[in-house]
């Protein structure tokens, strides 16, 4: 009965990743931690976004940027792989919030400078290394990697299919590192498996509604989310 509401959140959700390109995991964490404990919920919840991310990379594979994709793995993998095997005995909490404050502080900074300076490829190295870590001890740090995405200027099935394909690079990683850590338990990996069909389904879905935003509309729902994203990692939701 504990896979009911996950499997229902998790379908939910993944639509929404794929309409927004993150929220995903950032909104499944609270509830797969109640379902499962935290220590079960981050490796689960690592499954559920390599279903999730996996369908958007090829449902958007089109108009990946395979080259961002590229530069964002170099700092990802050894990062994530470092945050997973730190996820033992990390103290989770100040992270969460700082995290929060962090978003918040972008919304802010993208209100007041609409045209940020467009990052290089290279900085996309050091954003690929906090996102890998914070991913990997948090279960998932989406939102911070939006901003700079969007400055870029990536919209819609650009954005969402390279940041997918970025988030899968870490997501990789990550099962490596849990895997060093005998976080990947069997009960872990029967979750994972089940909750698989709904976050396909969800990409799915989301996919198909992302088609009818406007430029316009998409970097204000992405905003949206990250403010939403911000609040409930502050609150330590």
């Amino acid at each position: 009965m504990t896979l009911l509401p996950a499997a229902g959140a998790a379908f939910l959700l993944a639509a929404l990743s794929a309409v927004a390109g993150f929220g995903g995991g950032v909104l499944l964490l609270p509830v797969f931690t109640a379902l499962f404990g935290l220590r079960v919920a981050v490796p689960v919840l690592t499954l559920a976004q390599l279903a999730s991310n996996g369908s958007r990379v090829w449902l958007n594979r089109r108009q990946l940027q395979g080259r961002l994709v590229g530069w964002f793995a170099l700092g990802a993998v050894p990062c994530a792989v470092l945050g997973g095997l730190l996820l033992t005995r990390a103290p989770l909490a100040p992270l969460q919030r700082l995290l929060g404050a962090f978003l918040l502080v972008v919304v802010v900074w993208r209100r007041l400078r609409p045209h940020p300076r467009r990052p290089s490829d290279r900085a996309f190295v050091a954003v690929g290394a906090a996102s890998g870590a914070g991913s990997a001890l948090l279960g998932s740090v989406g939102p911070l990697t939006a901003p700079f995405f969007l400055a870029r200027g990536l919209t819609r099935a650009a954005y969402i299919g390279t940041e997918a394909a970025s988030a899968l690079t870490l997501h990789a990683a990550k099962l490596a590192a849990y895997g060093a850590g005998d976080l990947l338990t069997p009960t872990v990996l029967r979750y994972g498996l089940a909750l698989t069909p709904a976050t396909i389904a969800g990409a799915w879905a989301g996919r198909r509604a992302v088609g009818h935003l406007s430029d316009r509309v998409f970097v204000v729902l992405v905003e949206v989310g990250l403010v939403a994203a911000g609040l409930l990692f502050l609150l330590g939701a």
